[in-house]
């Protein structure tokens, strides 16, 4: 894995049209593409910049746990911070520490575990809402999951109402076109000009400061109450906790358990085992915490499709310092990045790695898999502090869909992965809905 070359391989300056075509439409094939061709260390120079891709276990160890003091966020992510502010997505330093100190707790096992009647219920509601339509014509079932994963989050921690999923999700969406249209353009374009995406951007990033100022107006328990503890009282900053909590609260899972529904429709041989198992542990109640545990099969699937379509698809990082990996040098201000998209592809970790495939995650064939070679939560001190629940509510909500129905993709809608802040399927996912 080292070299004595004086930089990683790349692609030849030439290939700069290319490479810049496919950072706007396609970067899961410019990440897929250079990393098959060139190898676990890659540079990537798009114009000015020079992007290192790292896609070996080895190398994200390294970057996001060994030397994570040396790595602050990158790009995409550093764009939202204009809508995200300060909080514990995208803060640095002792901030970010104090906040992770003061959140952890409310995110803790034990503590969602106690509350796990509220995932089980909006699981529960979920499938209500989806059996209404059976015999109707097709749902977008991403946003049926993302109305019960807001749903969570405003009853579980933030104790407020959000009001309507689909406005929330509109106004993140904006955001995220944004950030991800200011990364691509390596920042050329100044934001202050009076493009429809940047308006688009200012009218969602007011809607949502006025919703968390709503929301840490009205209520100061449960996880706002640690959000504001972190902050110091400031109640800019703890508006920023909420907006972040927003997006990644709900965000992710969404992504999730619309791409898990679209596999059980690919492989209805998995959709009977979990359909099964469901039936199983479950009986016709709603699952309880112990149950996460039992419904052993329904988890692997899950972890199957977050390492397909790891919701968190790209780790960016900039070097504060310079820096050795696998032995290739990376200069101060380097753009480093961890892709799990690639790296859970990885065919040297991954045999056949493809294939849909959630026996893979059974233990023994589990045994002697490197410990990063699969990311979904990320690693190192900013591992996911939220991932308990996150699992929590995908398990629940596959096991009670595909125990109570059978949902079918609408036939000729693709399934086209969307790379931006978190990997969604592009234009929804209508779905037809039949009786178990």
């Amino acid at each position: 894995m080292t070299s004595a070359a004086v930089r990683p391989p790349g692609p030849p300056r030439r290939a700069t049209p290319n490479l810049l075509r496919m950072l706007f439409t396609d970067r899961l094939a410019l990440m897929s593409r250079t990393a098959s061709r060139y190898g676990d260390a890659v540079r990537i120079a798009i114009g000015p910049k020079q992007l290192y891709l790292f896609n070996h276990p080895d190398y994200a160890k390294h970057v996001l746990v060994e030397a994570n003091d040396n790595y602050r966020k990158g790009i995409g992510l550093a764009q939202a911070r204009r809508a995200l502010g300060d909080g514990l997505l995208t803060s640095e330093g002792e901030l970010w520490r104090r906040q992770r100190k003061a959140i952890q707790p409310a995110l803790q096992q034990k503590r969602i575990d106690a509350q796990a009647g509220v995932v089980a219920a909006e699981a529960g509601e979920l499938a209500r809402r989806l059996a209404a339509r059976i015999g109707g014509g097709p749902v977008d079932v991403a946003g049926e999951v993302t109305r019960m994963t807001v749903g969570v989050l405003g009853r579980m921690l933030l104790h407020a109402d959000l009001g309507p999923a689909a406005v929330l999700a509109h106004h993140f969406d904006a955001v995220q076109d944004q950030a991800m249209f200011e990364a691509v353009t390596l920042e050329a374009i100044p934001s202050w000009l009076p493009l429809p995406g940047q308006r688009r951007f200012r009218a969602a990033r007011a809607a949502l400061r006025r919703l968390a100022g709503q929301v840490v107006d009205q209520q100061g328990s449960g996880v706002l109450a640690e959000a504001l503890a972190g902050a110091g009282g400031d109640r800019a900053q703890a508006r920023d906790e909420v907006i972040t909590l927003l997006l990644a609260g709900h965000e992710t899972t969404a992504s999730t358990l619309g791409w898990t529904m679209a596999m059980l429709d690919r492989h209805p041989d998995v959709a009977e085992r979990v359909r099964a198992e469901a039936a199983q542990v479950l009986g016709d109640r709603l699952p309880a915490a112990a149950d996460l545990h039992r419904l052993v099969y329904t988890g692997n699937v899950v972890q199957e499709v977050m390492r397909l379509y790891p919701p968190v698809w790209l780790l960016p990082r900039v070097a504060v310092a310079a820096d050795r990996i696998g032995g290739y040098p990376v200069p101060a201000g380097a753009d480093v990045v961890v892709c799990p998209y690639t790296l859970h592809r990885h065919p040297e970790f991954w045999p056949d790695p493809e294939r849909f495939d959630p026996d893979r995650f059974e233990q023994s064939r589990a045994a002697g898999r490197p410990r990063y070679a699969y990311l979904p939560f990320g690693a190192g001190p900013r591992f996911c502090v939220g991932r308990h629940l996150g699992l929590m509510e995908a398990v629940f909500a596959v096991a009670v869909l595909c125990r109570d129905l059978r949902l079918s993709v609408v036939p000729g809608h693709r399934l086209v992965p969307e790379a931006m802040l978190s990997l969604r399927i592009r234009g929804g996912l209508p779905m037809s809905v039949r009786p178990a």
